[in-house]
């Protein structure tokens, strides 16, 4: 209850009057059912007795052990908290960028070819800028006429190197736009938006993770990275439930196993009493029932005789009159 009302400022208030009242109807229901036990009866009947009191008992000890377990592997609790909220974001993330190159994907494709334009173009410029030097200092090879000066041989190579360097203008201006649209469609889909939690903010988070999450969390204990069974927590876990199951079973055990006494044999003749009294109750309701039921109808048929007599006599009065 504790957990369920954290953050209240009557969270304590809370846990300790319900912890009251449980205690109250556990220790009640231990007195009856141990109480009713009939000690006479075989050992299976008395199992079958205790079986309810042993059910409840064991849905008990696991409620109440999982409270238990949460604050002793608090510390666990809270990093694995921190490690599933970084992986949320990651997958977050991912997906949105799935998205969004799945929507974009021609935009990006035409974008990555301007790019490979413009790669091809800087390295053709470099080397045209190369030749042009040659050519206009009279160095000779394949590309060069090796005569010195700014001849015609330059001129033309001059303009195809103006030519190359028009379009590769060209070619950024268009990457630009294309990289700014696809920055504004990265703002749109809210790409830009997500960011990793930081340390103070994974702490943040831990601390108010709610009862589900910090149970999935301890959940999660029980398991490596790989997803094998980690044996060590896995038994911590299932002992602290054990034992408070157990806990919870002890007075049933006790009182099935000890063997009968003063007090058994005191409350079985008290039972015997009860019984023989509520039957010869029973037997004396019904005799009293009967005799008044007999003086009832006696009585009732004695009025009603009178009053056949009376209607009759007072008919003979009248029918002599007339």
């Amino acid at each position: 209850m504790y957990f369920v009302f954290s953050g209240n400022a009557f969270a304590v208030v809370f846990a300790v009057l319900f912890g009251i009242i449980w205690g109250l109807a556990i220790f009640n229901m231990d007195r009856y059912i141990v109480s009713s036990i009939d000690k006479q009866g075989s050992t299976n009947q008395q199992i079958l007795q205790a079986s309810p009191r042993i059910l409840l008992a064991i849905m008990i000890g696991i409620v109440i052990s999982r409270p238990l377990e949460l604050k002793i592997f608090d510390k666990e609790i809270r990093q694995k908290l921190k490690t599933a909220y970084i992986k949320g974001q990651h997958s977050k993330l991912d997906t949105l960028e799935k998205t969004y190159m799945g929507k974009y994907a021609m935009e990006m494709g035409k974008n990555k070819e301007l790019k490979r334009e413009k790669d091809s173009l800087e390295s053709d410029i470099n080397n045209s800028r190369s030749q042009l030097n040659q050519e206009v200092f009279g160095d000779k090879t394949d590309q060069t006429s090796g005569i010195t000066g700014y001849g015609t041989y330059a001129k033309q190579k001059q303009a195809v190197l103006q030519e190359k360097e028009d379009r590769l203008n060209e070619v950024r201006a268009n990457q630009e736009k294309m990289d700014q649209y696809l920055a504004d469609r990265k703002n749109y889909e809210g790409i830009n938006d997500v960011r990793m939690f930081s340390s103070h903010q994974l702490d943040s988070l831990a601390n108010v993770a709610g009862f589900a999450d910090r149970n999935w969390a301890l959940g999660q204990l029980g398991y490596n990275d790989d997803g094998s069974r980690n044996l060590d927590t896995y038994l911590a876990e299932s002992f602290i439930g054990f034992l408070f199951i157990l806990f919870e079973c002890l007075p049933v055990f006790v009182k099935l196993m000890s063997p009968m006494g003063p007090y058994d044999v005191a409350v079985s003749k008290l039972s015997e009493a009860d019984v023989h009294y509520a039957e010869r109750d029973k037997e004396r309701n019904i005799q009293v029932t009967d005799s008044v039921y007999d003086h009832e109808r006696e009585t009732d048929i004695e009025r009603r005789r009178r009053i056949i007599s009376a209607q009759s006599d007072y008919d003979l009065e009248r029918h002599s009159y007339d």
